[in-house]
């Protein structure tokens, strides 16, 4: 039987090195509450994303429902988004008693299409959240100049978008605010987790006390808050594979330009644009499925599962289109992200894939 080759794979240290690493925890039994190898790891971030500043996280998802719970925005207010995303995104928003309002993405790259941004603004518009999707950069200037006219605050959801610069700098400095995902899936992964990167230095102590409840002391609590904190096992993990991360970057972009090499030309079968002045993290390798193809985007996906290939329809349906909203957003004029949604098929990619299997991979596509 053939191996099961799934869209990633968790990347892990060596495991000597990590049950090492751990030790001190059985002596100390201290394995919570922001200690000594969460305080480092937040640190480490902060300089390795090359961002002012950076506040872990429990995971990435509640990274960005607390960076958006920082600014106070009243509720029902309305926050421009894209649907070409994972559903974490859209619930983060509601779930912080706002209203999605959904803009189409660019058949380019799947990123915000910026310009249609201005013609959903509204009294009722208070921030963007944009999506780095697969890494791809979105069109920040752009994005920032629409924000700086209205007054709104930007927030980034780079969880695809780990150490990718752009123009020379993080990511992650761009925006009011940006989160990151280190979910077991990602290029880098602290087994669950995530971080809010930003450079007012008042939202550090506004999300400190989001994820801890409030507390500045033994005996006092200064704000309600929520329990988000990363724990230290997880942040001994972050460490770990933090020493690898730029060997485990360069065997994906091996494998990144493998398939390039062999899927580029193929009649009906498309990639997506790059931004040449950010940098790539070969995060995913997503393709898109056109009529000329002999097969559509649901056949080959089928295909490929027979011989135990999982790639992944990511992102479909929409966010906007999920059965939790009841046809709420049906009437969004989502042209080209549901164009993108029915097309896309993301590809196995990760560090120690093997060639032979890369080549299985290609067997049933080309």
């Amino acid at each position: 039987m053939q191996e099961n080759l799934f869209v990633t794979k968790a990347t892990m240290p060596p495991y000597e090195e990590f049950i090492e690493a751990i030790k001190p925890l059985w002596n100390t039994h201290l394995i919570t509450n922001m200690g000594k190898y969460h305080q480092e790891l937040e640190e480490r971030l902060r300089q390795y994303l090359k961002v002012p500043k950076l506040s872990l996280m429990v995971n990435g998802h509640m990274s960005l429902e607390m960076a958006i719970q920082t600014f106070h925005f009243p509720e029902g207010a309305e926050v421009i988004t894209t649907p070409f995303t994972f559903i974490s995104t859209t619930h983060a928003i509601i779930r912080n008693h706002l209203k999605p309002v959904f803009c189409d993405v660019k058949l380019s790259d799947g990123t915000i299409d910026e310009s249609k941004i201005e013609e959903l603004i509204t009294e009722k518009t208070v921030a963007i959240v944009p999506v780095h999707v697969y890494g791809n950069v979105c069109n920040i200037e752009e994005i920032q100049r629409i924000a700086h006219c209205y007054h709104l605050k930007v927030i980034y959801d780079a969880a695809h978008a780990f150490g990718v610069e752009y123009k020379g700098k993080g990511i992650g400095s761009y925006g009011d605010a940006s989160i990151f995902s280190f979910h077991a899936t990602k290029v880098y992964n602290t087994i669950e987790g995530g971080a809010v990167t930003f450079s007012d230095h008042k939202i550090y102590e506004q999300l400190y006390n989001l994820k801890n409840f409030g507390i500045q002391g033994e005996e006092m609590v200064v704000d309600i808050g929520a329990n988000a904190k990363m724990n230290e096992m997880s942040a001994i993990m972050g460490l770990c594979n933090l020493k690898y991360v730029d060997e485990a970057l360069e065997e994906r972009k091996k494998r990144y330009e493998f398939y390039k090499k062999n899927l580029e030309g193929i009649k009906g079968i498309r990639l997506f644009d790059r931004n040449q002045e950010a940098s790539n993290n070969y995060a995913y390798f997503p393709i898109l499925i056109d009529d000329s193809y002999d097969k559509s985007r649901d056949e080959l996906h089928s295909a490929l599962r027979e011989h135990n290939i999982y790639a992944r329809k990511y992102f479909y349906p929409l966010t906007s289109d999920q059965e939790c909203f009841k046809n709420e957003y049906r009437n969004a004029q989502l042209e080209y992200a549901r164009c993108i949604s029915k097309k896309v098929l993301v590809l196995p990619l990760y560090d120690t894939l093997e060639m032979e299997n890369m080549e299985r991979v290609l067997d049933k596509i080309v």
